[in-house]
C-alpha cells in the first residue's frame, strides 16, 4: 500500500504501537498545511517554526500517553493544538511584548550603556573569550547544536533538518550541552559577568 493511501488513523495506530516512521509520514503529509495555518496567524517565520515544533511535541506526548481519541480527524486535532498554542502566544506577548533583533532593531540599543569605558569593553571581550573557550570543551555534536541554536538562532526544526536528526535528538543534545557547560563552568570556576 502506497504511503499516500494509508489513512491517518492507521499511521497514528502504527506510531502508538512503536513505529516511529509512521509519525514522520504524518508530519510530512500535513506539514505544509499546519505550518501555513500557523504562519497565516503569526506572520513571523521564527515564531512559526517554534510553534510548529511545540505543536508536534504536544502531539507526540498525547500519542505516547494514549490520550488521543479522534483517530479519523488527525489533521483537525493537530490544527486545534496549533490554534491553542497561537492563542497562548498572543496572550503571552500581550503581557510581555517581545522584540527580536533584526537589521532595524537591537535589544542592546535599549539596554546598553552608550558610555562603555575601556574597562567594561575589556571585561565584555574577556567574558566572550571565556565562553568560546568553554564551548570548545563540549563534545562536538553538543557544541554544534548549542552554536546553531544560540549563535545562529536556528529553530530545533531547522537544526534537525540541517543535521539530519530528529527534533527529539536535537533537543536532547541541547539539554546535555547546557548541563555539561554548567559542569565545565563549575569545574573551571569561571565567572561569566
Amino acid at each position: 500500500m502506497a504511503d499516500l493511501n494509508i489513512p491517518d488513523s492507521l499511521l497514528v495506530k502504527k506510531y502508538i504501537e512503536g513505529n516511529e516512521a509512521a509519525l514522520s509520514k504524518l508530519i510530512n503529509r500535513h506539514e505544509s498545511r499546519i505550518y501555513g495555518f500557523i504562519y497565516s496567524k503569526i506572520k513571523d517565520k521564527d515564531i512559526t517554526n517554534d510553534l510548529f515544533q511545540d505543536t508536534f511535541i504536544k502531539v507526540i506526548k498525547t500519542l505516547k500517553n494514549n490520550s488521543y481519541k479522534e483517530e479519523d480527524k488527525f489533521l483537525s486535532w493537530v490544527l486545534r493544538i496549533s490554534h491553542n498554542l497561537i492563542v497562548d502566544h498572543f496572550r503571552k506577548t500581550k503581557r510581555m511584548p517581545m522584540q527580536r533583533d533584526n537589521d532595524q532593531f537591537s535589544i542592546f540599543s535599549i539596554i546598553s550603556d552608550n558610555s562603555l569605558n575601556i574597562e567594561n569593553r575589556i571585561i565584555i571581550e574577556q567574558v566572550e573569550t571565556d565562553l568560546k573557550n568553554l564551548l570548545e570543551e563540549l563534545v562536538e555534536d553538543q557544541k554544534e547544536i548549542l552554536m546553531m541554536r544560540l549563535y545562529y538562532n536556528m529553530s530545533f526544526r531547522e537544526i534537525s533538518e540541517e543535521k539530519k536528526i530528529s527534533i527529539n535528538t536535537a533537543l536532547g543534545r541541547m539539554r546535555y550541552a547546557l548541563n555539561n557547560l554548567r559542569k565545565i563552568i563549575e569545574k573551571n570556576k569561571v565567572v561569566l559577568n
